[in-house]
């Protein structure tokens, strides 16, 4: 049998939209870690992030033959998912102000198990900051900073304008920092810039080269704002390194058989 060859996504998107069911199967199979992902930290239960990623990836099997590519696919992908995540918090008043930790790599024996033990504690306080966040707050950072997405793709999939994102974004990024604290330096001395604010605001482009260049020298002159800047860098590297969970096997399952009998039954005129 000749092996299947490598599609882009452009290409499984044109294919699916033809009819192929391999290639939805293969596409909506690409994004299932993501969206899982994704809905993990916004509904904080296994069990609604299974629904929503079941309920997404369905969606986009029903509705792919309308998917004009206006947007990018994770531009759509997470605006179908972010609606699910939403009518999950309106059916459950009650939904934990903590999120499940997503469970990331198993020590390799190349670190100590001081550093082991560092990471591990790092990893759940981070969980547990973004956790906190309200959920306006939450998903600008998981977007933006875990999933990497454009502040203006952001924006199209929340449908605010990209300032209001960016403002959400800087608040956020402050506040998971500041629950590091234990494991990031103290606030600046009395008199200085808010060295924080604007390595975020610079992070999206909204500082101009005469104020960077005044932010480098006080940087360069004041090791406590230094190292405060560089505590944030660490906090936004660790959102980067968030790990894709693996999707159960049932589940995955499920959704493969699922979404065969959606796409099959959804095909083009």
């Amino acid at each position: 049998m000749t092996a299947r060859v490598a599609l882009s996504e452009r290409e499984l998107i044109s294919a699916a939209k033809a009819g192929d069911a391999g290639a939805l199967e293969e596409l909506l199979e690409k994004q299932q870690g993501r969206v899982f992902r994704f809905g993990m930290k916004m509904c904080g239960d296994t069990e609604d992030a299974g629904d929503v990623l079941q309920e997404t990836l369905f969606a986009m099997a029903r509705t792919i033959h309308g998917f004009r590519e206006e947007s990018s696919l994770a531009t759509w992908m997470y605006t179908i998912a972010r609606s699910f995540c939403v009518k999950k918090r309106r059916r459950r008043k009650d939904a934990p102000d903590a999120m499940e930790p997503l469970s990331g790599e198993e020590p390799d024996g190349r670190t100590s198990p001081e550093d082991d033990a560092v990471r591990s504690q790092t990893a759940e306080a981070l969980d547990r900051a973004i956790g906190k966040l309200a959920p306006k707050y939450r998903e600008v950072l998981l977007l933006r900073d875990v999933e990497g997405l454009p502040a203006t793709e952001v924006a199209e999939i929340l449908g605010v304008r990209v300032d209001a994102v960016k403002s959400r974004l800087h608040r956020a990024r402050l506040a998971v920092r500041a629950a590091l604290a234990p494991f990031s330096p103290g606030p600046s001395p009395p008199g200085c810039p808010d060295v924080l604010g604007l390595f975020s605001r610079k992070l999206e482009g909204e500082v101009t080269p005469a104020l960077c260049e005044e932010m480098e020298k006080h940087l360069a002159a004041c090791p406590r704002c230094d190292g405060l800047c560089a505590s944030l860098r660490e906090t936004l590297e660790l959102c980067r390194a968030v790990p894709t969970p693996a999707v159960p096997a049932e589940l995955q399952k499920s959704i493969r058989g699922g979404a065969r009998r959606v796409g099959g039954s959804a095909g083009p005129a």
